[in-house]
Order: C-alpha cells, then structure tokens, then sequence
C-alpha cells in the first residue's frame, strides 16, 4: 500500500538535523506530493544553493540540480505531470492509471478466483502424485473448495472495499489539489503552498530542484532510497515539493521533463509519458480503451512477425481477462473526464489570469547567463560523457 521514508528536506543545514516525511501511493499508481511549508530556522539554511553544489546529512547527501535549469541528458519522463499545452503545465498530480483499477478491481476478483478453483484443482494434482485413490482425491478437493468459499464470501468484498476506500481518497485529493503550475510563456512557476490564501509566483529561472540520495542499515540489509524535490524560498518560509523515486537517474529525469517543458524541448505528454508507444496520434493523451486496443493490435502484429510467441499472447489474455477484461481502462476514461470537469473549478482566479496565453511577441526570454552556462554543460558533457552530470553543473557554476 503505502511505503514511507525518511529524508532530509532541503533548504536546511544538515547540522538541524529536522526530517519530513515522504509518502509514495504504489496502490493507485500515483505519487502524492508533499507539499511543506515550513519556517527557516538558521542563518545557514538561507544559503541558496546552484545547480551543482551538494549537501552531505548523516546519511546520505543532496544534490542541486537548480538554479539554474541547466540541461540534463538523462531522457524526460514525467508520470507526475498533468495537463500540459503550449502555455503550462500542472505538475503535482499525473493521470489516472489503469493499472489502479486493475488492482482494485481485478486483485480482489483474480484472487477469489485462484483460491476458489485453482486450489481444488492443485490438491487434486498433489493427491494423483502422492497416489491416493480418486475418491479420497475428490474428497480432499471439494473440501478446500467449501473452506475457500466460506473464506472468499468474506475476504473478496472486504478487500474490495478497501481498495475503493484507498481510490476514494486519493480521488479526494485529486479534486482538492492544486498542482504547481509551470507557465513557460512568462517563465514563471505558481505554487499554491499549503494553507495559503493567495498563489505565489517565482520565477522559473530561481526555481530550486536537488535530488536525495539516503540509506539505511536493517535486519534485512542496506537500504537506499532516492527523491526528488523542488522549491523556493518565500521571505523566512521555504516552500518545497518532494517525492520519492525508484533510482537516482529516474529522478534526474523527472527534473528533466520540467525542464524540458519549460525551455520549448517537451511539448507534448506522450513523448514523456508513454513509454510503451500505445497512443496513436489522434488520441487522447490518457490511459483508456484506445490503448487496450492499440495493445492488443500490436500484441497480435507481433505474433504474426514472430517477435511474440503464442504463449505470451495466451497470457497477455489471461491477465486481463483476469483484471476484469476493460473495464478498468474504461473507468480512466470516467476519472479523467470528472478531473476535468471538477478539477479546474478549484483554480484561484488570479491562477486562472496568469495562465491565459500571452501574445508571442511578449513572452519572456531566457537569460544571457542561462543560455551561457548551457551552452558550456553541453559541450563539457559531450567531451567527457560519462562524466557525472552533476559534477559538471557545480563546475560550470563555477568558473561562471
């Protein structure tokens, strides 16, 4: 369900030692964001940072990916990213995703199933191997058959009920949020701060974005743990975003496809979202029944070249037939249109105002020393390409 680390949240000296909590939501396959507002507490934790520098904490460090939003040449991916156009993008919630209504839907019924006759079947199995007699063999089948049914009346709903209590929330959450919103036309970023009363803007070019590397001893071994974060500070206040990530370079690439966005390289969500190539041009840029389709036809054109075996489709059957055939892909499609329904509602009006497209020959450029410095990352990256990115951001940063 829910898995929960520790980390130490940027924009504080590590000799405080204070810590916030980051929560990752694996069951809906979404990442909740935490948003923290919280109070400086030392002179140290108004240093602002730049792209390269690094902050060791007792157990592991954090690296500075920005300011300034130097390029990265790890490949875009964005699973946090909402509606994105030409003039913004939300970042803070992502879409729906199938694969939360196969489990709450399809996990309580594939499970039911499996016990209701595939564990019959499997004891009869074992009964013709131990060589009992068909009798004793039927026997012992129909009585795991009536406890698997006096146990599944029970467990089958009830896990139903809190997989939809989970989805009822997060959806809650959805409704309620406002994401942080990327403008690239006026290169400035909203955020809405927890318990604030008015948006406050920043510009994008000031924008702190760092990485966080932590690891741990248990009884099972080392633990590590990756996040990425991205803040500001506000007078005495820092603002910040953070979540968890499956590797260090997984989260250079979520920087990646912010930053991309906002210098005119990322322009669309599937190039950043649709790793598997399951959107035609045409559609929509969500999960739904356009690609359990396009899944299914390229499953099939694959068959006949001869790149997938028979098997493997028979699978690929069996899974979703499983996870309730598409139904789940059909309740993304309800989902994403009661967001867009709902969800813009929720906008403050001043958000609204500041999202409206500007005319072309008023939007803001990026700065000589942005342009400069990135410059200076590419060719350095391309002599030295395996080179740690960061490494060279604090020696741009550097030399200046």
């Amino acid at each position: 369900m829910a898995a929960i680390s520790q980390l130490l949240l940027p924009g504080r000296s590590s000799k405080t030692r204070w810590f916030c909590w980051l929560k990752l939501n694996t069951s809906e396959g979404l990442t909740m964001l935490n948003n923290h507002n919280e109070p400086l507490v030392d002179a140290q934790s108004e240093v602002i940072r730049k792209a390269g520098d690094v902050e060791p904490f007792p157990s592991g460090k954090i690296t500075y990916l920005a300011p300034l939003p130097l390029p990265t040449p790890m490949p875009p991916y964005g699973p946090h990213i909402g509606e994105l156009n030409d003039v913004y993008m939300d970042f803070g919630l992502g879409q729906p995703q199938a694969f939360m209504w196969q489990m709450t839907l399809g996990g309580p019924f594939a499970t039911s199933f499996s016990v209701l006759f595939l564990f019959p079947v499997f004891t009869g199995f074992l009964g013709i191997i131990f060589g009992f007699d068909q009798e004793a063999i039927w026997a012992s089948m129909l009585a795991i058959f009536e406890e698997a049914c006096e146990n599944t009346v029970f467990t089958g709903p009830f896990t139903l009920f809190i997989g939809l209590g989970v989805w009822h929330h997060v959806h809650k959450k959805r409704l309620s949020l406002i994401p942080t919103r990327f403008n690239r036309q006026r290169r400035e970023v909203c955020f809405m701060p927890r318990g604030a009363t008015e948006s406050v803007f920043v510009p994008w070019e000031s924008l702190s974005a760092w990485i966080i590397e932590a690891q741990g001893a248990t009884q099972f071994g080392i633990h590590r743990q990756y996040g990425m974060g991205i803040g500001f500070h506000h007078g005495e206040t820092l603002t910040s975003l953070e979540f968890q990530c499956a590797g260090l370079e997984l989260a250079i690439s979520h920087w990646e496809a912010i930053r991309g966005y906002m210098e005119y390289e990322v322009n669309d969500l599937k190039s950043i979202q649709d790793l598997q190539d399951l959107q035609g041009p045409d559609d929509p840029p969500h999960e739904g029944l356009h690609t359990f389709r396009n899944a299914r036809a390229r499953m099939h054109q694959q068959i006949r070249d001869g790149r997938r075996s028979r098997l493997s489709g028979f699978f690929w059957y069996l899974y979703h037939v499983m996870t309730l055939w598409t139904i789940p892909n059909r309740l993304v499609e309800w989902e994403v249109r009661r967001l867009e329904r709902i969800g813009k509602q929720a906008l403050p009006e001043v958000m609204r105002a500041w999202s409206e497209p500007l005319p072309k020959e008023q939007w803001a450029k990026p700065s000589e020393e942005l342009l400069r410095l990135s410059e200076q990352v590419r060719r350095m990256h391309k002599r030295q390409p395996h080179r740690p990115i960061t490494q060279i951001f604090a020696e741009v940063c550097r030399r200046g």
